[in-house]
């Protein structure tokens, strides 16, 4: 199997050049590909075609991005399909990523539903869910490594203690996540802010 098409493929070393931006319909479609291809979260496939097949963002820009729709309320993922639409193409870049994410796994979904409802109780489907879990947690995991992939390269000291300390937070002291983003945010642009000012200086 080529790396491009799995979703935990080989880093390149450096970000490739942007690819031009897609049209309302390329962003329905890749909308559409990644929500139907994502069991157990899109977000894994939504880095591999935002940044490794498609190349409409580098590695650091996807993590930017998403960090914004990670503090934005509502779902990441549906927060990530409309600001990453609406930065290339508009308010319809926006609605047709948004439309592309939402729409196929809609009405699947509303089919399983309908049948779950009647067999939901069968043995053979609960382990085949189970099953299902196992792997979309080993998928979170890996696109987590590979989103910290550019603090490492670039050896930002800063940024990985911060993250150290929000998950230290909410992973092992079990703070409120609200009152932890309350601090954690407001350091992080400051710190983001003078760094980036003293080496423009």
């Amino acid at each position: 199997m080529s790396s491009d098409s799995s979703p935990v493929a080989q880093e390149p070393d450096h970000p490739a050049a942007h690819a031009p931006p897609p049209g309302l319909v390329a962003l329905f479609l890749a909308f559409a590909r990644m929500s139907l291809a994502g069991f157990g979260g899109v977000l894994v496939f939504a880095r591999h075609a935002i940044v490794d097949r498609h190349r409409w963002m580098t590695a650091d820009e996807f993590n930017e991005t998403f960090a914004l729709c990670h503090f934005l309320p509502g779902p990441n993922i549906v927060n990530l399909s409309m600001v990453f639409g609406s930065r290339l193409r508009g308010i319809a870049g926006g609605v047709a990523a948004f439309t592309g994410l939402l729409l196929p796994p809609t009405l699947i979904m509303t089919v399983l539903a309908i049948a779950y409802a009647r067999f939901g109780d069968v043995d053979v489907l609960r382990r085949i869910l189970a099953g299902i879990s196992c792997a979309a947690v080993g998928l979170l995991i890996a696109v987590v490594f590979r989103m910290m992939t550019p603090l490492f390269k670039r050896m930002d000291v800063v940024a990985l203690i911060l993250m150290i300390g929000v998950f230290a937070a909410i992973g092992v002291l079990r703070l409120p996540l609200q009152a932890v983003l309350l601090v954690a945010v407001p350091v992080s642009i400051c710190v983001t802010f003078l760094m980036r000012r003293k080496v423009a200086a």
